[in-house]
């Protein structure tokens, strides 16, 4: 807590924070009004409150920055085990970690002329743009200052100096699909560097629209009765990349996580089995959610969605609700489940009307009337509609895992009031009508990486051209297996899967595991499908002498720990981080056009960008926010590479330059992407 005399002696001085409206020394802390009781895990133990600037220690603990820098400067020992320590050791919390903070919903000081209240690191803005508090209390310093204009004295400003209580936090954020959450209040209205929402206008007329963003850890357990099957899902980040955390890409259908039905595409693992992984590389984080074992215990990050005080209040009555698991059995691929969806005008997501009698869902007996569904084989549909949900069931194979919300005693409204429903999970209509497809062509938009859209290697990265010719015997063949294709949904260019021992490449040594395969006998194989490439191969390992042209992608400082551990049940295919090394002209683009309403965020946030200490990076997806354009549209994914905004490459552009340009496309833009499968756990 802030000194009393220090506090004294900064109001005699006249000197207020601009940044946080209050009195204090310069060296000291700012302070703030916080809204809401903030949860201890995000409270530094030497000043007592909630963390500015944290800094993590070797030893696990957090401190504020300068809290720390002072503490260090008496003692060389860390204040909770008082371990030894070096201020040097230290390092700077996570972005994630970071974020939390500074959306922590805070007052303004100025209560006895502006009652708003925002996130922590939006006050300084709202202080000098928009306060009449302060811009009176500025007014009145002026006068002071220069007594000659002085006119007629206003009343003196008041100015809450209050500091915040050490508290736990609310449980009306409480999640409805964790097993235990902590939750905060966080948005992607941020200045936070390498983090962007270009959501709204910092305008007046915006603020009473804004909402926040809702985001909850939970601890979540996972059980398999093959300690050695895959997870099922894939990731993206590390900190070896610009996302930094590990955020999960897409969950795989049928598989343990889809099962489960609580991890969704944008969450962030902070942790596996007790380790912190919120701050390892990629290879690093691969290889612990590889680890075999029967139980998996991870912590997560996921996102809500953005809530009004409305949402908020509703959410208290969220204690009466069950999250029920349910698994139905098709005897084939195309059996009904005899149920009804609907969506409802006054709130998000698909609600069961009803279930057909001798249908299957209804012999199953689980599922009732009422039940909003949370997610199906793992495919989030909170903010879904019954179509998506019947074109994820028409394609499962056997089992169709349910996750639904339950609430006694609520009627759902008559299904004339939308107009759409769905029918056994596949149809619009309720009379058996045809079923109802909106899937997009595979191939629509995608093209080469254009030139004034191509970029360098990132740093750490090195490709390696080989060309390998060998003499052979006309039926002995090359054995090589591949994987890849245009006609693969991220359209990756042909690569090799394993080099068998039988084959003649084998003999030869040169091509390896992970090869790009160029051209065969001077055929271009960059531009084939699966299997023309594997029609082209064969046919020209028929010859006597086979010239094979292949790219070898090399990272300096990371190594693949398929290589260490066991590969039963993992099908190999490139780590996500090995695909950043692959050169721009292999790259194929697909332009996305998204819309929204004029007070709509986009709903997507952004890391990358140039940076003087780093170079040029490319920008990242790293959020895709529920309910919202982005989200709505299903294409983007979190680890896509931006390439460019409405046809202006964003190569060489620094946040500061792409933020501005995001903001300026009110109601449409076109964002030209690259996609890269996540690793696969």
């Amino acid at each position: 807590m802030a000194d009393p005399t220090a506090e004294e002696h900064a109001y005699q001085a006249g000197e207020l924070c601009c940044e946080c409206g209050q009195f204090h020394l310069l060296p000291d802390n700012h302070l703030y009004n916080f809204q809401d009781e903030v949860d201890d895990e995000l409270i530094c133990h030497i000043c007592l409150q909630p963390l500015l600037q944290p800094m993590d220690t070797p030893c696990g603990h957090t401190y504020c920055f300068k809290c720390l820098e002072n503490f260090m400067q008496e003692y060389n020992f860390c204040p909770m085990d008082r371990k030894k320590l070096s201020f040097q050791q230290c390092h700077k919390s996570s972005l994630l970690v970071r974020n939390l903070l500074d959306k922590l919903v805070v007052s303004c000081p100025f209560k006895a002329e502006c009652q708003q209240t925002m996130q922590r690191c939006e006050l300084e803005a709202h202080l000098q743009n928009r306060c009449p508090g302060f811009k009176k209390y500025k007014s009145e310093l002026q006068r002071k200052k220069n007594p000659i204009s002085r006119g007629k004295e206003d009343p003196p400003v008041k100015v809450e100096t209050n500091t915040p209580k050490d508290s736990e936090v609310p449980s009306a954020g409480s999640s409805l699909v964790a097993e235990s959450s902590a939750a905060a209040v966080v948005s992607l209205g941020t200045a936070e560097p390498g983090l962007v929402n270009p959501a709204f206008e910092e305008t007046e007329e915006d603020l009473p629209q804004r909402a926040s963003l809702v985001a909850e850890t939970s601890t979540i357990e996972i059980h398999r009765e093959d300690p050695e099957e895959e997870l099922g899902m894939r990731i993206v980040g590390g900190k070896d990349t610009p996302l930094g955390n590990i955020v999960v890409q897409e969950v795989l259908r049928d598989s343990v996580i889809a099962a489960d039905g609580r991890i969704a595409p944008g969450d962030h693992i902070l942790e596996v089995n007790g380790v912190n992984i919120s701050s390892v590389t990629h290879c690093q984080a691969v290889s612990f959610l590889r680890h075999p074992g029967p139980v998996l215990h991870l912590m997560v990050l996921q996102e809500k969605g953005f809530s009004s005080k409305t949402a908020q209040q509703d959410s208290t009555s969220a204690t009466n609700r069950e999250v029920i698991h349910v698994t139905l059995i098709k005897r084939d691929r195309s059996e009904p489940l005899g149920i009804k969806l609907i969506r409802k005008t006054d709130e998000a997501g698909i609600f069961i009307l009803d279930l057909l009698e001798g249908g299957l869902a209804a012999k199953n007996g689980k599922l009732s009337r009422n039940d909003r569904v949370l997610s199906i084989n793992g495919q989030d549909l909170r903010q879904g509609t019954p179509e998506t949900a019947a074109q994820i069931i028409q394609t499962s194979e056997s089992r169709v895992n349910f996750v639904v919300l339950r609430q006694p005693g609520v009627q759902l409204l008559d299904p004339g009031e939308d107009g759409s429903t769905s029918n056994n999970s596949s149809s619009s209509s309720s009379n058996g009508g045809s079923p109802v497809h909106h899937r997009r062509r595979l191939d629509q938009n995608h093209y080469r990486r254009k030139s004034t859209y191509q970029k360098d290697l990132p740093q750490g990265y090195v490709t390696h051209e080989k060309t390998v010719a060998i003499k052979k015997e006309p039926k002995e063949s090359l054995g090589i297996t591949i994987g890849g294709g245009r006609d693969n949904k991220n359209k990756l260019p042909i690569y090799v899967t394993s080099v068998q021992p039988i084959g003649c490449l084998f003999r030869d040594g040169k091509i390896k595991r992970g090869d790009i395969l160029l051209s065969i006998n001077g055929i271009d194989l960059t531009h084939l499908n699966y299997y023309e490439a594997v029609s082209a191969l064969k046919s020209n390992a028929a010859s006597h002498s086979v010239v094979l042209k292949a790219l070898e992608i090399l990272a300096s400082d990371s190594t693949d720990p398929s290589l260490d551990i066991k590969e039963r049940g993992f099908s190999w295919s490139p780590l996500w981080i090995t695909w950043l090394g692959l050169p721009s002209y292999l790259h194929c683009c697909q332009d996305i056009v998204l819309s929204k309403g004029n007070l709509e965020s986009w709903g997507f946030s952004i890391v990358g960008g140039f940076e003087e200490s780093k170079g040029n990076q490319p920008f990242f997806i790293k959020t895709i926010v529920p309910g919202t354009p982005a989200f709505r549209d299903r294409r983007l994914k979190c680890g896509d590479e931006i390439v460019a905004v409405n046809g202006v490459p964003a190569i060489g552009m620094s946040n500061s330059e792409l933020i501005p340009m995001l903001k300026e496309q009110k109601n449409k833009v076109t964002l030209t992407v690259v996609s890269w499968p996540g690793s696969l756990v």
